[in-house]
């Protein structure tokens, strides 16, 4: 579809030089039959310049190809205009390059906002002393917590402040949704300020797809779908949006081992190999209970958290299980995970994730 397009505007751009070829004079056009002069005709010309610079920019997911996509289409439907009876047809392709600026544009303003709120996130992460995970700090907490820092790599490690993570996934936005949809997604998270920021890109079909953003700071979850980087579909906050959010950052701790240390985190040993973890951040509460196996490895986090922001929402379990580890600059993390909601009907499990790289304090958006 994709391929389709920019042959479709890349043909129309090099019909427009018809336009050119007439107004200068080099060769008679018998599709035009009304007079072009010659600044008219090298108006026709830029045209086809800009449509070509505008396939070019698209092929290269250019974030600012929406722009020379408005300013072709302008020129080449006034041209139209000025010939429409032989020319009237080219305004259906420049109907079609015009919602494709439209979504495109849509797609760069969604994008602005995330780096905003990224930089904004990061900004709050001011910590600069690199402390190192000792046997010492991580005493206190419950045994299985302990043999699963010491599996991770952590101990001897720097703390980590904050963490980039690139991703990989497949959703099912519904229970009884039968094909898996394929998504794309980026994390910060920090932990001196409890926060993260998640942005994904969910790939429908060639015609549809969803932008959406996740986010978590000071305390206060928020989350945001649009369709086609247009039309919001989901918009919420509140104090359940808030709790998910919080439980989600809780159980995210398997990928920056160190956050079992904050000061906002209380563990409670429940048996060898599961510790519950509660966790209160500007006034928002939740908790969860991890399970590790024999030799330590992270296996399983459970949590009762609220499906949907409705009034009657109601919470069910959430469990996340993993499926595969992998070790990032030392560290040893669950790479391969799905995500389960326990429903009355039945499991629904709506996601497959794949972490694709992980990068840990480094204070950068790119």
């Amino acid at each position: 579809m994709r391929t389709a397009f920019l042959i479709l505007v890349s043909l129309h751009g090099l019909i427009h030089l018809l336009g050119f070829v007439k107004g200068v004079g080099l060769s008679a056009v018998s599709a035009l039959s009304l007079p072009i002069s010659k600044p008219v005709g090298l108006l026709w010309l830029i045209s086809t310049l800009l449509f070509l610079l505008y396939a070019f920019l698209q092929f290269g997911h250019h974030k600012y190809a929406w722009l020379i996509g408005f300013m072709a289409l302008l020129l080449s439907q006034i041209l139209i205009i000025l010939v429409w009876k032989d020319a009237k047809w080219g305004t259906l392709p420049n109907v079609l390059i015009l919602l494709v600026s439209i979504v495109s544009f849509g797609s760069y303003h969604f994008q602005k906002k995330v780096e905003a709120e990224t930089a904004h996130l990061l900004n709050q992460s001011n910590t600069v002393e690199e402390r190192i995970v000792t046997e010492q700090d991580i005493s206190a907490l419950p045994d299985p917590v302990k043999k699963w820092l010491g599996a991770s790599g952590m101990i001897g490690k720097p703390y980590i402040r904050l963490g980039k993570l690139s991703q990989e996934a497949e959703m099912k936005m519904k229970p009884d949704q039968k094909n898996w949809l394929n998504a794309k997604a980026l994390q910060y998270s920090t932990i001196d300020k409890p926060a993260f920021i998640w942005s994904t890109r969910v790939s429908m079909n060639p015609l549809l797809f969803f932008l959406g953003r996740d986010k978590f700071e000071e305390g206060q979850g928020d989350m945001l779908i649009k369709l086609n980087a247009l039309f919001p579909v989901v918009n919420e906050q509140g104090e359940k949006i808030d709790e998910g959010a919080l439980q989600r950052y809780l159980g995210e701790m398997v990928w920056f081992p160190s956050l079992a240390l904050s000061p906002y985190i209380t563990w409670e040993p429940i048996d060898t190999a599961s510790a519950k973890a509660s966790m209160e951040y500007k006034g928002t509460q939740g908790s969860g209970t991890f399970y590790f196996n024999s030799e330590g490895d992270f296996v399983k986090f459970s949590a009762q958290r609220f499906m949907g922001n409705e009034q009657g929402a109601k919470r069910h379990e959430w469990v996340l299980l993993v499926d595969a580890y992998k070790t990032f600059e030392g560290i040893r993390v669950p790479a391969e995970m799905t995500a389960t909601w326990k429903l009355e009907a039945g499991d629904w499990t709506w996601l497959k994730l794949k972490l694709v790289d992980v990068k840990y304090n480094e204070n950068t958006s790119r």
